[in-house]
């Protein structure tokens, strides 16, 4: 009976998904106008304004890897303070003009310091979401992202089309405060004693990474390799087929597809296990990913984007609760951290290996690729994780 079911929408819980949504924003934002940024004030290259977007990824990763394993001594309240702080002076130094090596070396930085108070915020939020809840919490959670991924961009190229550079980086700034003001509201419940010997000490693999997660973390990577190519390249696509206006409206339409999705398939998960959703996931994003290859009319192309929505979307929120389940308490911070550090080699340097291949491919087989490759991925879930969910996650319960 649902009057019995653990408190999910508390007020730290909103907060922490306030500040993932805002800080997600912010680098969506920028991805969008930052190239553009770097070719109108200092002349870079195609190449170069790559690099400057990409960059950021890049400076995300090795904030996620290093701060993994240092969160429960630093403390997780202190983590998310110290991320947010540098993730505004990083902010601020966009208008400091050094020349583009400064901007690619801010860029790193910037990264990082995402890398930092992300990681926090998802440990955190892992924490103070009921383990009954857990798939529901976490699926609402990464809504907040998702959310971000379609005003983000959208915020961007309004901005770049009517407003100056420095506009947008003062309302980055402003959006940077007032994360660390709400953050003061966020009350982080204590760790057991059992997370002061967390074993994470040393510079072995366990340091780094948590093997429990590793399993997921290698299926999140393959199927963000894949739908790397569609944020990165979907608008050189669209042009292609000319349908840029249509294009502009691609991501609304997979953040609607995820968000109406992301509630059923949370609760489900929480019910059934992660194979109930995965499962249709890996058919709908496959599909979508081959619909999208055959897009000629707006129709579908939007079609496309709401499959991989459904698809992608639901993965995502999905295997990031199965690496937060697999794991004791006290290692949820390297959990967390071991997810996102796939997710984002996925998408970081999914388009650096796609863009040696689209010159002898082009868009389409492209697509048609990657759309067998996400069906491929289905059996690597099976044996890596399907076949066994219920003795590993019998496993985990043993753990807390």
């Amino acid at each position: 009976m649902s009057e019995f079911k653990p408190k999910l929408w508390t007020k730290d819980f909103i907060v922490v998904s306030s500040i993932n949504f805002f800080l997600t924003l912010i680098f969506y934002l920028l991805m969008v106008t930052i190239a553009l940024y770097a070719v109108d004030e200092f002349h870079a290259s195609t190449s170069q304004a790559g690099l400057v977007t990409g960059i950021f990824i890049i400076g995300t990763l090795i904030g996620r890897l290093f701060i993994g394993r240092k969160i429960n001594d630093i403390g997780r309240r202190k983590t998310l303070f110290i991320g947010l702080i540098l993730f505004i002076l990083a902010t601020g130094l966009y208008f400091v003009n050094f020349g583009l090596g400064f901007l690619l070396l801010n860029r790193f930085i910037h990264g990082i310091t995402l890398g930092v108070a992300s990681t926090a915020t998802g440990t955190i939020v892992a924490q103070i979401i009921p383990a009954a809840r857990k798939g529901e919490g976490i699926g609402y959670y990464t809504m907040s992202a998702t959310l971000s991924t379609a005003i983000g961009p959208f915020i961007g190229l309004f901005m770049s089309q009517h407003t100056t550079f420095s506009m947008i980086f003062s309302f980055c700034l402003a959006l940077g405060i007032m994360n660390v003001l709400i953050a003061f509201l966020v009350k982080i419940p204590p760790l057991e004693a059992t997370a002061k010997a967390s074993g994470v000490k040393g510079f072995k693999l366990s340091s780094f990474v948590e093997p429990r997660a590793l399993p997921i973390a290698f299926v999140t990577l393959t199927v963000a390799f894949c739908y790397s190519s569609v944020l990165s390249f979907i608008n050189f696509y669209a042009m292609e087929i000319h349908l840029v206006s249509a294009a502009s409206f691609f991501f609304v339409v997979y953040a609607a597809a995820t968000l109406v999705s992301r509630p059923f398939t949370g609760r489900l998960m929480d019910i059934k296990g992660a194979n109930f959703v995965m499962y249709p996931a890996f058919v709908l994003f496959g599909a979508g990913m081959l619909l999208l290859s055959t897009a000629s009319h707006s129709i579908t192309l939007l079609l496309a984007g709401f499959l991989i929505g459904l698809g992608f979307g639901n993965m995502q929120s999905t295997t990031q609760a199965v690496a937060v389940k697999l794991t004791p308490p006290h290692r949820m911070g390297l959990a967390t951290s071991t997810f996102f550090i796939f997710l984002d080699a996925g998408l970081g340097f999914g388009p650096y290996v796609l863009g040696f291949i689209i010159p002898s491919t082009g868009y389409r087989a492209l697509y048609v690729g990657l759309g067998i490759v996400v069906f491929a991925s289905a059996i690597l879930y099976y044996f890596l994780y399907g076949k066994k969910e219920k003795e590993l996650e019998m496993n985990a319960s043993a753990l807390v």
